[in-house]
This record gives structure tokens, C-alpha cells and sequence, in this order.
């Protein structure tokens, strides 16, 4: 089922705040890549990139020969990945979709793939059942996936308690980072479902104050939950102190952090 509209909105607003082509580029810009590689994204290959944003996949999937449709529920983010391919001398097409209800036919792509983003739509197993769906028979799934244990999973249960409720029978993110959860998802529609749990290294902020900054600056989740609190300077100060904290905490020294991930592969 296609999001209602007032949440989808409500969505496309979250992720159009900030800057996430920034948060992509300057935090993460080789999870992308690193799951172009793990599906085996090649020349001639038809690949759709869902929840794509800024490209983080799509573009390096592009830059394989590939013929990629970078879908988002967002278009705003497709500015900055326009910018980004054209600079890196290769052709994505950039359509909106809703990862619950994509515009495409079944059997559409021989690879699908989402790197840390259909993660993000509230009803897991309609999204999963459209990823299945749009994928060949034969073809590739490809998932990265932030993991309830790992940092962005400590860091949305650090902002829960801040936060406003989420839309009905909405799903915490983090849960497609479980293997199980993922596989209940899945279940019998898929073959070689494999998972293995990689780290990426974040090591662009140099105290845990400077990473609340940034993030509350840029990241869409993060920025909601604090324009929510506004006008609450206590709360505030509460969660300011509780994110530089849970930074720090992850601090492996010199401002190093490793974020732990699940990488999902599977034949449709």
C-alpha cells in the first residue's frame, strides 16, 4: 500500500530538512559503493536504487555501466545528486516513488537495491513485499541497513523519548537491521538470503559535540525531533547533552567512531 498522503508528507518534509546530500557525502560516501560491489552491480544491468536520496548508490552503481533509476519519495535530494553525477560523468534517471507503492511493473530490475533508506518507510513488510515484487525472477536484492545495536540505532532510541509519535503501526527503522526481523520480512520469496555485520568508519567530527551539531543541522530525523522541541529549551539542553554523550561513548579515540551495519543480499 502507497503511504497516506498526510504521512506522506509528513516523510517527504522530515527528509527534505537539513541536508542529507551532506550528511551522505561527508559521513558515509563509501556505504554506497560498498553495496554496488556486494550485488555485483555491472555494465548492461537494469538496477533501481530505492530510497536512493542523493545517489549514495546510484551513482556508483551508475559509474559500473549500469542502467540505474534512483527512486525517492523525496524529489529535493535529486538536485544534489543531479549535481553529483554530472560531475562524475555518468547518467542516472531520477523518478519519485513511494517505497511502499513503486510506479514500476513487477519484474521491472535485475538488480534492486537500498543503501540506509528503505529502511526509513514506516510499514516494513509493504515495502519489503514492493522490493520483492520489483526485482526479476533470478535477480539480485541488496540491502544496507543501520542495526538496532550499532550507533544511528543507539542514536534514534536516544532521540525516542524526545520525539513526537510516530505515524500509526509505524515500525522503528533499526528493526531492518536484524537478521530475523529481515527474514520474517522476506520469508519464502527469496533464496541465498545472506547477512554479515560491517562497520563504517565516521571519523569527520572531532568530539561528540561537534557530531550533535552536525547532525541536528543536517540530518532530516534529527532536525524534526529538535523543530518539535522548540520552545522547550530544558528538553533541549537534555537531548543536546544525551547525543555529544552517546558520541563520546563511541569514540575509539581521535574522534574515530565505527557504526555497525547490516549488509543483506538475496536472489529473488
Amino acid at each position: 500500500m502507497t503511504l497516506p498522503l498526510d504521512v506522506k508528507t509528513r516523510q517527504r518534509a522530515v527528509w527534505a530538512s537539513g541536508d542529507y546530500p551532506s550528511v551522505a557525502a561527508t559521513v558515509i560516501p563509501e556505504l554506497g559503493a560498498r553495496l554496488v560491489r556486494a550485488c555485483g552491480v555491472g555494465p548492461g544491468d537494469r538496477v533501481l536504487d530505492i530510497a536512493a536520496g542523493s545517489g549514495n548508490a546510484a551513482i556508483p552503481a551508475a559509474a559500473t555501466g549500469a542502467d540505474v533509476v534512483a527512486s525517492d519519495l523525496t524529489p529535493e535530494l535529486f538536485e544534489a545528486g543531479r549535481a553529483l553525477a554530472a560531475a562524475r560523468g555518468v547518467d542516472v534517471t531520477w523518478e519519485e516513488g513511494d517505497a511502499q507503492g513503486l510506479p514500476y511493473p513487477d519484474g521491472a530490475f535485475g538488480i534492486v537495491l537500498s543503501c540506509v533508506g528503505l529502511m526509513f518507510a514506516p510499514h516494513h513488510q509493504e515495502s519489503a513485499d514492493e522490493l520483492v515484487r520489483v526485482t526479476a525472477r533470478g535477480g539480485t536484492i541488496g540491502l544496507i541497513n543501520w542495526t538496532p545495536a550499532g550507533f544511528i540505532g543507539q542514536m534514534f532510541a536516544t532521540m525516542k523519548p524526545y520525539a513526537p509519535p510516530p505515524p500509526a503501526g509505524a515500525q522503528p527503522p533499526p528493526l531492518w537491521g536484524d537478521p530475523d526481523h529481515v527474514r520474517k520480512l522476506l520469508g519464502d520469496k527469496v533464496s541465498e538470503l545472506e547477512f554479515t555485520r560491517e562497520h563504517a568508519v565516521v571519523d569527520c567530527f572531532p568530539d561528540g559535540a561537534a557530531f550533535r551539531d552536525f547532525f541536528k543541522t543536517n540530518y532530516g530525523p534529527t532536525v524534526a525531533v529538535y523543530k518539535s522541541l522548540s520552545g522547550d529549551p530544558e528538553r533541549i539542553a537534555g537531548l543536546d547533552r544525551e547525543l555529544a554523550d552517546l558520541a563520546a561513548r563511541h569514540d575509539l579515540g581521535g574522534g574515530r567512531m565505527e557504526w555497525e551495519y547490516l549488509l543483506v543480499t538475496a536472489r529473488r
